[in-house]
């Protein structure tokens, strides 16, 4: 089924937002049949963390696609419903979002699975319950849901899934999803949501108004450079993934432990105050980070 001019333009403002993230989504570098079939995968993951934070486009589009009444347009546990009950389109039927009838041949050409996709959807439905993580392994168990079936796409897409890599690529997920957390402490704050752990805000002395100061005390810096910690040491313990691949996909597998191990950096540069702003890191950076992953030095 050929888009709308109405569909499209949903598709095409979510698809757009892959410019701006921290790690590369479908580089340049990749047969063109991988970028197909990883920005397909994207596009959904993309779509479902905007209804899942409220981001959708104005207007209501992707609501009236999904054939959510407009008075529930805002609703997100009804968009999240409805998006759900169209994936499970795209496995037996017509989809009736262009993005997932765009992620429809990908699941057929890759033999993907239901299960990475309704762990996204469910890891978003959480977060309209759960604002706050007891302890650290509350926070993974919720990275579970909403970090590592990426990279477990990412190695069907790829035809590379093994359990050894598939365990990697989850400590390298997880690390990524809380080293975004870190850079976004404040704009989650502003949701309503704080993922570091409540137990370790204990430990270190920190209280929720701590957060919403303009510069981080040495108490918040405390506690974000032993979360910086611990996502290092789960970058290091998936990096061996890039070595057990080759050809483009070590490059695109390197690119994602070097973009995490980058962040941490800049996080470190910063002085551990992610308060004023998300510290990022700069090309030249991560360049060289994609190098020492790449030798294995990390």
């Amino acid at each position: 089924m050929t888009p709308t001019p109405t569909a499209r333009a949903p598709e095409r403002a979510t698809l757009d937002k892959a410019a701006g993230e921290n790690f590369p989504v479908a580089p340049f570098f990749l047969p063109r049949a991988w970028r197909t079939d990883l920005m397909a995968v994207y596009g959904f993951a993309r779509l479902v963390d905007d209804i899942g934070d409220g981001d959708l486009a104005p207007g209501g589009a992707d609501a009236r696609l999904l054939g959510v009444p407009a008075d529930r347009a805002e609703d997100r546990l009804a968009l999240l419903d409805a998006f759900e009950a169209d994936l499970r389109r795209v496995f037996d039927g017509t989809p009736r979002h262009p993005l997932l009838r765009r992620l429809q041949p990908t699941i057929r050409r890759r033999s993907l699975t239901p299960e990475p996709f309704l762990g996204l959807i469910a890891a978003n439905r959480q977060d309209q319950f759960v604002t706050r993580y007891e302890t650290y392994d509350d926070l993974l168990a919720y990275c579970e849901l909403s970090a590592n079936p990426v990279g477990r796409l990412v190695l069907a897409v790829t035809g590379t899934s093994t359990p050894e890599r598939i365990r990697r690529s989850d400590a390298v997920c997880t690390a990524l999803q809380i080293v975004e957390h870190l850079q976004d402490v404040r704009e989650d704050l502003g949701r309503d949501r704080i993922y570091l752990p409540a137990t370790d805000m204990k430990r270190f002395h920190v209280q929720e108004a701590d957060l919403a100061t303009p510069t981080a005390g040495a108490s918040v810096r405390a506690l974000v450079a032993y979360e910086a910690q611990r996502a290092r040491e789960l970058l290091n313990e998936g990096a061996p993934l890039v070595g057990s691949v080759h050809g483009r996909l070590k490059l695109l597998l390197a690119g994602f432990v070097a973009g995490g191990r980058a962040a941490i950096r800049a996080i470190a540069a910063a002085d551990y105050d992610v308060l004023p702003g998300p510290p990022k890191p700069g090309k030249v950076q991560l360049l060289r980070e994609v190098g020492v992953t790449l030798r294995g030095e990390g």
